[in-house]
């Protein structure tokens, strides 16, 4: 989970590290509770996973490597748009 990624930034390359990042990006704690990509890993059959880019009017502060529900409290009323792409994997074999 990234948050506080500048204006101006076109998203992380593929394959990026933490150090790779747009200044001033800050990451977040995801649902392996570690930060990072992981990919997806269903544990059976087909499974959705969801992304979500939202535009704030501020920048968070005061947040430390923070779970999505902390960072959704914080950028609670300064969503001014926001898109989401859904996607699906299932393991083969």
């Amino acid at each position: 989970m990234l948050y506080n990624l500048p204006p101006e930034a076109t998203g992380p390359a593929e394959g990026a590290t933490s150090k790779d990042l747009p200044p001033g990006t800050e990451e977040g704690i995801n649902d392996w509770c570690r930060t990072g990509y992981g990919g997806p890993c269903p544990p059976i059959g087909r499974h959705r996973y969801l992304h979500k880019l939202y535009a704030l009017d501020t920048v968070l502060t005061g947040l430390r490597k923070p779970p999505k529900a902390q960072v959704e409290e914080a950028m609670y009323g300064h969503a001014i748009t926001h898109a989401e792409l859904v996607g699906t994997h299932e393991k083969s074999g």
